[in-house]
């Protein structure tokens, strides 16, 4: 099962810029998936994170992965309206930079559900090199209702 662009709007509430997933190549509900970032020159962090010698920031690889760990953990849910809240972000490693023109391929899998707290393992990769990886926990919940 694959999910394009618009797929991951209709699930997650990201948009651009902070928007950091480009589609979802592989799902298996509730169990793992694997998503896309095309990393390039145009992104605006690359004025600011140096820019002679451009580096894709860690914290938004961490970022997309949870990003994709969102998509996993929402893609089936039915029922009411859910979100997803980000409790801890562990043992983060960065392994290799990475540089506009990469694809990172965001691979997570779920680890444990108890009730509406899910464990996920995270592994961003770029062709067979592993990049970045992180353990996320969050918490599934039903969607607040603005009241204006």
């Amino acid at each position: 099962m694959d999910l394009t662009y618009s797929d991951i709007l209709r699930i997650i509430p990201h948009r651009y810029p902070f928007l950091l997933i480009d589609k979802v190549i592989d799902i298996t509900p509730g169990e793992l998936a694997t998503g896309i970032k095309n990393v390039t020159l145009n992104e605006e962090v690359f004025n600011g994170h140096f820019p002679q010698d451009p580096i894709f920031p860690g914290v938004l690889i961490v970022e997309a992965m949870a990003q994709t760990s969102a998509v996993l953990a929402l893609c089936e849910q039915s029922d009411a309206p859910k979100s997803i809240y980000f409790m801890t972000i562990d043992c983060v490693k960065f392994r290799k930079p990475v540089r506009p023109g990469d694809v990172l391929q965001l691979k997570v899998q779920k680890t444990q559900a108890r009730g509406t707290v899910w464990r996920f393992a995270g592994e961003a990769c770029v062709g067979d090199t592993v990049v970045a990886e992180a353990q996320f926990m969050a918490m599934v919940a039903d969607k607040a209702v603005e009241k204006y």
